[in-house]
């Protein structure tokens, strides 16, 4: 039962929780119909597999009967066939899940041995239960103060008959040893199943606490993707809302930035929607600014297409050529100097950034000397993919604006430069920033759950990805669920 619960949960964990908290979310999930019957189905078809492969406590005891008792001992208990031709999962709004399991039947062999004051026997067995009902609600509190817990709330197991076929012996005494075997084998199935199927939420947990955690995204920044609010359940879905919240590496710090309302269109073709708010990316601009990840630095050693130095900017500024007759190296030093503008619209992701650049000559005794500082507005657009369980991104310069901020080399013309200059941020920024963006964002991710057939759409304030999922079942061949 554990494994079957554990898949099933694997989409629907986040529906479990119920909470206080009411801020707008950084990151909306919705999990559809069709994902929660992908659940259903992967979960019948490795509960069948585990099932199968499983041997069972051995059974002993006695049962009494006349004058004496029946000492029975049943060993090596092994199913060897599972139906399960009804199956249901539904939702508890604000609680829970309700998994109902029906008219299922087993087909187990066992060994079996029994002994009377007057005789005894043993040898193979057959038994075939049918008529088994398992229905098990299990449900979690958002609890802000601690880890989540999940907890079993109810559980009950009900089977009809039990149809057992000895081999032996004394063939003619065997149906007198039928009905003492049954009620033990019934026994055991009713006891057994609830406690089975809290062992497998206990294990949902670590699932739950992957969940939650805080997730780093590289050597500067982390994403919380910690629930914010409960979920809605409705009809045909259930959207849940995560905080979906970036900030510098252990350094929680609140963003200038509130998260607007956010919702998702009705859309059913896919498992999984996962709706990212501008406010999302507006947290990750700030604590990408807050870091310094903008600033960078341009030297004549680090520039590999061509020697910048004072000779090649005095060629085009003759106030350069001027103030400096000897070519020095140069160096450019880039700055942000507010906070990368985002903006979502349909199909259009931009940023806009503000800063300067500033362009030193490197004196023979390793001194600098600034000659000038140039603002900078830069007019970015991003493209989007998934790779590996990650959002990544592309940067691409759109358009920029050059304005001389100030000057030791006297007024000149800034036109004269935005060819150079927008030449050495095609070649040395924007590919060292897509280097950046092409590490990713990790995506919210369950065990053994990766996202299939994803597709990214760009719309008003968010970014939405639909995808299908992937359950890999590792010892046993995978299922993939198909439309």
């Amino acid at each position: 039962m554990r494994k079957m619960l554990k898949i099933c949960c694997s989409l629907l964990l986040l529906s479990l929780l119920s909470g206080q908290l009411s801020a707008n979310p950084g990151l909306k999930v919705r999990i559809t119909q069709k994902g929660l019957e992908y659940a259903k189905e992967v979960g019948l078809e490795i509960l069948k597999q585990n099932m199968e492969k499983e041997y069972f406590p051995d059974l002993t005891g006695h049962e009494k009967f006349g004058l004496g008792n029946v000492k029975y001992n049943i060993s090596r208990i092994h199913v060897t066939a599972v139906e399960l031709p009804s199956a249901s999962i539904s939702l508890l709004p604000g609680s829970g899940i309700k998994l109902v399991i029906g008219n299922a039947s087993l087909t187990i062999d066992m060994n079996w041995n029994i002994r009377t004051w007057m005789f005894k026997d043993s040898g193979r067995g057959t038994v075939h239960i049918s008529k088994v009902f398992v229905t098990a609600i299990f449900s979690t509190p958002l609890d802000n103060t601690g880890p989540t817990s999940i907890s079993l709330t109810s559980c009950r197991t009900t089977s009809g008959d039990v149809d057992i076929k000895l081999n032996g012996k004394t063939g003619f005494l065997h149906n007198f040893f039928i009905k003492y075997l049954k009620k033990p084998i019934h026994r055991s199935l009713v006891i057994n199943s609830c406690p089975n199927i809290r062992a497998g939420i206990q294990l949902i947990d670590e699932d739950l606490r992957s969940l939650n955690a805080v997730m780093q995204i590289d050597d500067l920044t982390e994403v919380d993707y910690s629930l914010s609010s409960s979920p809605a359940v409705f009809q045909p879905f259930i959207d849940l809302d995560l905080k979906g919240v970036v900030f510098p590496a252990g350094n929680y710090t609140d963003s200038p930035y509130v998260a607007a309302s956010l919702t998702i269109p009705d859309q059913s073709d896919s498992m999984l929607y996962l709706a990212f708010s501008e406010y999302f990316f507006q947290t990750s601009s700030f604590a990408y600014y807050t870091t310094g990840a903008f600033n960078m630095t341009i030297a004549e050693e680090t520039c590999s297409y061509f020697n910048i130095n004072t000779e090649i900017f005095g060629s085009i500024i003759p106030e350069v050529a001027k103030y400096s007759v000897t070519p020095y190296p140069v160096m450019l030093k880039l700055m942000s100097t507010e906070i990368p503008m985002i903006s979502l619209q349909k199909d259009s992701f931009t940023v806009q950034i503000q800063g300067s650049v500033e362009v030193l000559a490197v004196l023979p005794d390793s001194t600098i000397q600034s000659l000038f500082t140039l603002n900078i507005v830069a007019n970015t657009s991003i493209s989007l993919n998934i790779f590996d369980q990650k959002l990544m991104g592309s940067l691409c310069l759109n358009r920029i604006q050059f304005s001389l901020a100030h000057s030791n080399v006297g007024s000149f013309e800034v036109l004269l430069l935005e060819n150079i200059l927008s030449y050495i941020l095609q070649t040395k920024v924007i590919p060292s920033a897509n280097a950046k963006l092409s590490k990713g964002f990790p995506l919210p991710n369950l065990a053994n759950v990766t996202l299939t057939r994803p597709h990214i759409t760009i719309e008003q304030g968010y970014v939405l990805i639909s995808t299908d999922v992937h359950y890999n079942h590792q010892r046993r061949r995978e299922t993939t669920f198909k439309a």
